[in-house]
């Protein structure tokens, strides 16, 4: 049964949400919220419950468990229907989440990220070396570096990374204007894929394309579509919350002189200050859609079976019950049981990835003398979207 959407708060992305988020800490009780789409569920804003939720059996990642009618109320684009690419992580659950992820994370080793650590700070120092002052840095630095990390790691061809870059910005934007763009953008890169784990069958190599692939045509568990909706899967999740990351963090830094003079001075810091800066503020605000297989109480509200649940991330962030002056970044904080990367069953696959490239990227923003915003915080545009939060563009001025 649907609950009373005639009671739903509208829920839309802010430059600032945090206000928003302490109000609704406040009150406790998941909050009821309709997106601009259609979509609605239950808003879990404080840490404990978020946690819980998290990790919790009973709410599944399966959209086919939501509500009659709740897909089409999105403007009939049904979550599990995205050209084919609809069978990965973010929408399964154990046993077969675990078991495509057991053949997705053979690559992600900690022996071959630490193989990649020279070359990714490389990429840094020559693309923060190649900025000018009133350059943007998301277009100049931020995108081209993960661009350039993820499609490494996958093995996309150089001659198609600027298709890429166009199609998984499509493809997570909410923007009212780009909306349109979406199913062409999910068709292009449907038939992008395709091709690619084609050509990776015929010629494998050292990349997750390769493996995926592998797995999959050597009957290791892992069908065609689930190799396909896998490498759509690491493609764009992979690409845009990195690079949110370190826009967002740059951000933060930059609204903070006092916290990038610190980094500047002790580059030592720079893995504290990525795990500060994701909780402060975390380039995933949302986590994606779980759905209720049972009823469940969360924060004193029974939810009923099939039930839409969106977990707040970067509320819990800032849940003053967890941590100390949370509306504060601090770099040296010690105790910092972020949420930004999941929690259970789900905790993102590649988060060691992201901090290994956010811990290059930011250090080489440090270093940049005298780095300061090119106009005024309000002027930024930011990203219109539940997936990835952060300003579209950053431009700075520094000191040559």
């Amino acid at each position: 049964m649907s609950p009373p959407l005639g009671a739903a708060m509208v829920w839309e992305s802010l430059p600032d949400p945090y206000p928003l988020y302490a109000r609704l800490r406040e009150e406790g009780a998941p909050r009821l919220v309709r997106l601009r789409s259609g979509l609605y569920g239950r808003l879990v804003t404080r840490y404990g419950d978020a946690r819980a939720a998290l990790a919790d059996p009973r709410l599944s990642k399966d959209p086919r468990i939501a509500p009659p009618g709740w897909q089409e109320a999105g403007r009939g684009r049904p979550l599990e229907d995205r050209s084919g690419l609809g069978t990965h992580l973010l929408t399964t659950d154990p046993p077969e989440h675990t078991r495509l992820r057991r053949l997705v994370s053979r690559y992600f080793t900690a022996r071959r990220l630490a193989g990649m650590r020279d070359g990714i700070e490389a990429r840094a120092r020559d693309l923060a070396a190649a900025l000018k002052p009133g350059d943007d840095l998301v277009a100049g630095f931020a995108a081209p570096l993960q661009a350039g990390v993820i499609c490494d790691v996958l093995g996309v061809p150089e001659r198609d990374r600027t298709d890429f870059r166009r199609w998984t910005a499509a493809v997570v934007s909410s923007e009212p204007g780009e909306r349109d763009a979406r199913p062409a953008a999910l068709r292009e890169l449907a038939a992008y894929a395709r091709e690619l784990v084609a050509a990776k069958r015929r010629e494998p190599g050292d990349d997750v394309i390769s493996a995926v692939t592998g797995a999959a045509h050597d009957g290791d568990g892992m069908t065609g579509d689930e190799a396909l909706s896998m490498l759509f899967l690491l493609l764009v999740a992979g690409y845009e919350t990195t690079v949110g990351l370190i826009a967002l963090g740059t951000y933060t830094l930059l609204r903070h002189p006092d916290r990038l003079a610190e980094l500047r001075a002790r580059p030592e810091l720079a893995g504290q200050a990525v795990e500060e800066l994701l909780r402060h503020d975390s380039p995933v605000e949302l986590a994606t859609w779980r759905f209720a297989r049972e009823p469940v109480e969360i924060g004193g509200v029974r939810l009923e079976a099939g039930e839409p649940v969106l977990v707040a991330l970067a509320a819990a962030n800032r849940d003053p019950d967890r941590f100390d002056a949370p509306d504060v970044p601090v770099l040296t904080r010690e105790d910092n049981a972020h949420l930004s990367f999941g929690h259970g069953p789900h905790h993102c696959l590649g988060a060691p990835l992201a901090r290994l490239v956010a811990r290059a990227a930011l250090t080489e923003v440090a270093r940049l003398p005298g780095l300061a915003l090119a106009v005024p915080p309000e002027a930024l545009r930011w990203r219109s979207s539940i997936t990835v939060r952060g300003p579209r563009e950053l431009p700075v001025v520094f000191a040559r």
